[in-house]
């Protein structure tokens, strides 16, 4: 009778031990894991408030700048240094940005509030990333963003991948629509959260990493054309055409 008590208590024992291990093992999700490590995402935070972010389109001839390395030699003539660069949204085809874009508190190009389109701009709801001229960054739909003398830059894109802390109602969990994404978040320390997906992924699973990150609100930037320049975790991709550029720079002296 005692060894036989002895048994089943082992039996107890190793039990306990494998649902332990079970609950600590990532899940996978299209192949992916859940914790998005940095084979899969490329992440880049910073604050606006203290850093030199800025946002670009044409140069100071009136020719749209397009390309990370036209930036960066833009910027070596002022004696700047590319610290970061990332595509800023979507554009058309002759690169100028698609909806709102406003930059040194001008407006650019005008707010598009058509409901029903094709792409995924118009996934709806899609929305606005946005800097005060005091740094402040703002994520909201395009339904809620109001225009004032505070803004100092804003780009329009879509869609939103989270909305008030939950993920945009149109993204389905396992889809096979997988492709190369980036986008920005803002974290709860006020932070921003830039990342792009280096192997495809699907909206869900993209807009959940921000999610997960403690990110309110989160905007969708664009997809397979998206490239990002971020030196100090060696990934150097000058190369690609784009309408808006959202860059960091520091002085070279």
């Amino acid at each position: 009778m005692i060894k036989k008590t002895v048994f089943i208590l082992v039996l107890i024992l190793l039990s306990c031990k494998t649902d332990k291990k079970a609950k600590t093992t990532p899940v996978l999700v299209n192949n992916l894991k859940t914790d998005f490590n940095d084979s899969i995402i490329l992440s880049y935070t910073l604050n606006p408030k203290n850093k030199n972010l800025k946002f670009y389109w044409k140069n100071k001839e009136d020719s749209i700048i397009k390309t990370f390395k036209n930036l960066k030699i833009e910027l070596e003539k002022k004696e700047q240094k590319l610290i970061f660069a990332v595509n800023g949204g979507m554009f058309k085809k002759d690169f100028s940005p698609q909806g709102l874009y406003i930059e040194n508190g001008n407006i650019i190009t005008t707010l598009d509030t058509i409901q029903k389109g094709y792409g995924n701009f118009y996934l709806q709801p899609n929305g606005i990333f946005s800097l005060s001229k005091k740094g402040i960054p703002s994520i909201s739909t395009t339904s809620n963003f109001i225009i004032d003398n505070t803004i100092n830059y804003a780009t329009q894109s879509g869609p939103m991948l989270v909305i008030n802390n939950k993920l945009h109602p149109k993204f389905n969990k396992g889809s096979l629509n997988l492709n190369i994404r980036n986008g920005v978040g803002i974290l709860p320390n006020g932070d921003l959260l830039f990342a792009m997906s280096k192997k495809k992924i699907n909206f869900y699973d993209f807009a959940s990493y921000f999610k997960n990150k403690g990110c309110k609100n989160a905007l969708y930037l664009d997809g397979f054309v998206s490239k990002t320049y971020l030196p100090s975790k060696n990934w150097k991709q000058l190369e690609g055409n784009f309408g808006v550029i959202i860059a960091e720079t520091t002085s070279i002296k």
